[in-house]
């Protein structure tokens, strides 16, 4: 497992050094090609309905582009009812994490000038379900935001040893994602979960990039925050960190959180794989 995690990280690593040398970026403010939306995504004419009165927005990952990162989650939720939107930001999620929580700051704007929505849902995968509590305890989001939805969130952070050589190198956000980082020391510090949203995260045990798994869950109030371990329901989960965008199961648990009010309900039985 730890060659497969090593090879994943060096992979990312390249591509971000690839774009790098071209002068390609993957910011919202970018007109290159690598700002295709996932299917279902970016169509600013659409107007929530009252059934799902909440426009949904997706947050990559670390090193990650909008159409590859919500390839299925995203078609799934446009299916679904909802409008949906994506954006690729912070040089493939490398700048500083305040940095990155204010172009979603920005992304969330546009897409309720857009809708006419007063709030949005977010749904972040990985460092795209931490950031957003930057955005909403610091940035002025936690009267924005709906539900806010982590998928394997970095929330407190990585012991993974490759954070350190590749966050003194190009990727700020990776030193960031450190346990103990002075940032998650901050975002940590009182209330991980202030009032204003709901708060779902969704975890896998087999997680190899946010080291320990549970370094992923939150502590708050039950009403507020629900806490799920994709194996207490579905055993045998075989999905790992980085595509558990793409898990069926994880789907369910998504669209639990946002269709109810409150947080996604820790007694739903989603139907488990094979």
């Amino acid at each position: 497992m730890r060659l497969r995690t090593t090879a994943r990280f060096l992979v990312a690593a390249a591509a971000t050094a690839a774009l790098s040398l071209m002068g390609l970026t993957a910011s919202p403010a970018s007109a290159s090609v690598l700002d295709v939306p996932p299917k279902g995504a970016n169509d600013w004419s659409c107007k929530p309905d009252s059934a799902h009165p909440q426009p949904v927005v997706l947050v990559n990952g670390t090193f990650k582009l909008m159409a590859e990162n919500w390839a299925k989650l995203s078609p799934a939720l446009k299916e679904a009812g909802y409008c949906v939107f994506a954006f690729n930001y912070g040089h493939m999620e490398t700048d500083p994490i305040p940095q990155a929580a204010a172009e979603l700051r920005d992304f969330v704007e546009a897409v309720r000038g857009a809708t006419g929505a007063a709030k949005v849902d977010i749904v972040g995968h990985s460092q795209g379900g931490m950031m957003p509590r930057y955005y909403v305890k610091f940035l002025g989001g936690a009267d924005k935001v709906d539900d806010l939805v982590g998928i394997v969130p970095s929330n407190h952070g990585t012991l993974n040893p490759l954070a350190i050589p590749f966050g003194y190198t190009f990727c700020p956000s990776c030193l960031d994602q450190r346990v103990g980082s002075d940032l998650l020391k901050k975002l940590n510090e009182g209330d991980e979960t202030p009032v204003g949203p709901d708060y779902t995260v969704i975890t896998t045990r087999h997680d190899e990039v946010v080291i320990p798994y549970t370094s992923a869950l939150l502590t708050g109030p039950a009403e507020h925050l629900s806490n799920v371990v994709l194996q207490d329901k579905c055993p045998l989960d075989p999905f790992m960190h980085d595509q558990a965008t793409k898990d069926p199961v994880v789907a369910q648990w998504v669209l639990n959180a946002l269709g109810r009010k409150g947080p996604a309900d820790p007694a739903f039985q989603p139907r488990c794989l094979g």
